[in-house]
């Protein structure tokens, strides 16, 4: 298998989309996904630009793109293609103008560990599920305030 990945085996698969005010992404999230990848927590599947201008144009940069193949062309495979020109263009619709985002797809490699051990040992997991970051900070500052 060419992409290295299986069907069977994959684990699950998160999509983000990270915005930024003013349409020049500065990279300083590039070391944090590199560190990522290398150490198997995610594979990155998929990562695309959007950028929204002033007038309200959008310029959609994909990872095989020359503007961005160098920096970003060792995160992905570019013929894995999981997000459509529709979901980019809904990204786009809820940027304000002169901004940009990052949309991202990764797997979720250490789930796919934990998962494929579940399966080995008979188990089943019932229910996997993100707990949103507000009710994380709100559980936080109540355990700083006694």
């Amino acid at each position: 298998m060419a992409s290295g990945l299986n069907a069977d085996t994959v684990g699950p698969v998160d999509v983000a989309v990270v915005a930024f005010d003013g349409n020049h992404f500065n990279g300083e999230i590039v070391p944090a996904l590199r560190a990522l990848q290398q150490d198997g927590t995610v594979r990155i599947l998929d990562l695309t630009f959007v950028r929204k201008s002033a007038e309200g144009s959008v310029d959609v940069v994909e990872i095989a793109d020359a503007e961005v193949a160098e920096e970003f062309g060792q995160f992905a495979d570019s013929r894995f293609d999981l997000l459509s020109d529709e979901d980019l263009q809904n990204v786009a619709e809820g940027l304000t103008p002169e901004s940009s985002a990052v949309v991202l797809v990764w797997e979720n490699t250490w789930a796919a560990r934990l998962g494929a051990a579940v399966r080995d040992s008979k188990g089943e997991i019932l229910l996997l599920e993100r707990i949103p970051r507000d009710v994380v900070v709100e559980a936080v500052g109540a355990l700083d305030a006694d």
